[in-house]
């Protein structure tokens, strides 16, 4: 979720926003959440039973998680005032090490951002004195992103209640199956990478 820059000037809380869908599929494509991956590759199949499905039901499957856990997570992040957007951006600073900075390309590459994207997300951060613009010392032109203090309190708060929040809904899934779901994940985000960068297959 990104902020606008008309809410980061008048400083409008985000809190009450309403999370947004992922409109990739469409609810004619998915059904409604409710429907199993299953149910809904059947009714395909029955409708549509010359139609090659693909990788259909993976990306049915990827989209009807999100679609459950998104609304949970928001309302985790309204908690402390921010957005998912928001707190992506917190999180590569963390990551990234003491000093926790990082460059305005860097964190656009990293979280797969417009320059216009992630520019809304630092103007809230800023406001809510959860980030600063510095100018890069290596280069007078230049910006560095950094965490404040209080960013950084934030992060490492919100961080081990998500991970909590997200272990409960892979709670029906062992472990091994959670380490594999992940590097099939890892892998199937590189294969989309390649079909952006087909020089790089």
């Amino acid at each position: 979720m990104t902020v606008t820059r008309g809410e980061a000037k008048s400083g409008k809380s985000v809190r009450n926003r309403p999370p947004e869908r992922n409109n990739g599929f469409s609810a004619a494509m998915t059904g409604t959440a409710r429907d199993s991956v299953a149910t809904v590759m059947a009714q395909w199949r029955r409708q549509r039973p010359g139609l090659a499905l693909g990788a259909l039901g993976l990306f049915l499957g990827l989209a009807h998680a999100y679609w459950l856990t998104a609304p949970r997570i928001d309302r985790l992040m309204a908690e402390y005032r921010i957005t998912r957007g928001m707190f992506d951006v917190l999180t590569t600073l963390r990551r990234a090490g003491n000093p926790y900075a990082l460059n305005p390309k860097q964190l656009a590459q990293s979280l797969l951002l417009s320059g216009a994207g992630l520019t809304g997300r630092l103007d809230q951060l800023e406001l809510h004195k959860l980030i600063v613009r510095l100018q890069d010392p290596s280069d007078g032109r230049a910006l560095k992103i950094r965490l404040t203090r209080k960013g950084l309190r934030l992060v490492d708060r919100i961080l081990p209640r998500l991970i909590e929040l997200e272990t409960g809904f892979a709670c029906g899934l062992r472990a091994a199956d959670v380490s594999h779901l992940t590097r099939l994940l890892d892998l199937l985000a590189r294969s989309v990478h390649s079909v952006d960068q087909p020089g790089q297959r």
